[in-house]
């Protein structure tokens, strides 16, 4: 339990965040965005795989939102912690082992994915499109988490200014949002941009959210997101562990 102290700190920090009003509308204001604008605007007229746009677009809009608050929970925090407010030399300074860091700083960043998830779910609920959720469901939005988390952990100790930060989300993570199946199916993409967006973790996110059942496809993309999963948090761990600023 050596991660605890790391998770309950910022815990802390989120829970002072998350009894300000603004806050939980900035949480959920582009997801309910593009719910609105996309969603309900074509939800009735379009149909994709013998169901309504809606159905087909939550799940996508969760995986979207999952990625982005894990990730960027996790990056800003170990970036202005490590650069500018030097909290993160005194963690490392504690006998704390590097991977319990990692796994405290994952748990924090994953926490804050669910919570922004949950609000799209309840929304979800209230319009009666629930029935994505499904036990393969619940376990590729908690394996999204932790792979963001992971990579929010790395970005964070890479990255030389808080503006790297952004740099990072503006050229990998909001294309990644907008072209891995979260708005319309890669089926019917040309060969070459499939095949990079079929390298892309969040595609395989969206994929498996949309399984009602386990076949050769689910194996695949939980292979994808499994592996991408360890190498991350393993080159994060030694990021921790070979700090030297």
């Amino acid at each position: 339990m050596k991660w605890y102290p790391v998770f309950l700190r910022e815990m802390l920090l989120f829970r002072a965040k998350l009894f300000r009003l603004g806050y939980i509308f900035s949480s959920m204001f582009v997801p309910l965005l593009y719910l609105l604008a996309f969603g309900l605007g074509l939800g009735r007229s379009v149909r994709i795989s013998g169901g309504s746009y809606l159905e087909f677009l939550l799940p996508g809009l969760i995986a979207m939102s999952s990625m982005t608050n894990s990730y960027n929970w996790v990056a800003s925090g170990l970036n202005l912690g490590r650069l500018y407010f030097k909290t993160f030399q005194v963690l490392v300074q504690a006998p704390i082992p590097p991977s319990a860091i990692m796994i405290g700083e994952i748990l924090s960043g994953m926490a804050r994915g669910l919570f922004a998830s949950l609000m799209i779910i309840i929304v979800g609920i209230v319009v009666g499109k629930g029935a994505f959720l499904t036990p393969i469901f619940l376990a590729a939005l908690l394996l999204n988490c932790f792979l963001f988390s992971s990579l929010g952990v790395v970005v964070g100790m890479i990255t030389k200014s808080h503006e790297d930060t952004s740099t990072y989300s503006n050229f990998f993570i909001l294309p990644m949002a907008f072209f891995s199946g979260t708005f319309f199916p890669i089926d019917h993409m040309p060969t070459l941009l499939k095949g990079i967006v079929l390298m892309l973790p969040l595609t395989h996110t969206n994929i498996l959210m949309r399984k009602a059942h386990v076949d050769a496809g689910f194996i695949i993309s939980a292979g994808v997101l499994v592996i991408y999963s360890i190498l991350i948090f393993l080159f994060g761990a030694s990021l921790i562990r070979n700090y030297s600023e």
